[in-house]
């Protein structure tokens, strides 16, 4: 499988990517928050780190975490607009269950990381 980006999430990474010499593309990832267990956070990757799996989509790499990586494997990132702005989404198939606001999820993956 792979993480990949819709359109629109890959042309708002080619901006930031442009604007900073300096990243090397898009980190992704989870960490652990909420009532649910996990949060996907995104930003840009400066180094690759050890265990990381690089996957490319359109020139654009993505650096995912080994403890992250089956959690959000098969992950699409896109990108909604809303009044004030863009933020990034996740269609990640492997959420089991999300909280009442939306701010983390839980897996089948890991299960003993996740609480």
């Amino acid at each position: 499988m792979a993480v990949t980006l819709a359109p629109a999430a890959l042309a708002r990474v080619q901006r930031f990517l442009d604007a900073d010499a300096s990243a090397m593309g898009l980190r992704f990832g989870v960490t652990r928050t909420g009532c649910s267990g996990w949060q996907h956070v995104a930003d840009l990757a400066r180094e690759e780190k050890p265990g990381d799996t690089v996957f490319e989509h359109e020139g654009v790499r993505i650096y995912v975490d080994a403890t992250s990586l089956p959690l959000v494997d098969g992950t699409r990132i896109d990108v909604v607009n809303q009044r004030l702005g863009e933020q990034f989404v996740f269609h990640n198939p492997n959420v089991a269950d999300a909280c009442g606001c939306g701010e983390s999820f839980t897996t089948e993956a890991l299960p003993e990381l996740g609480r």
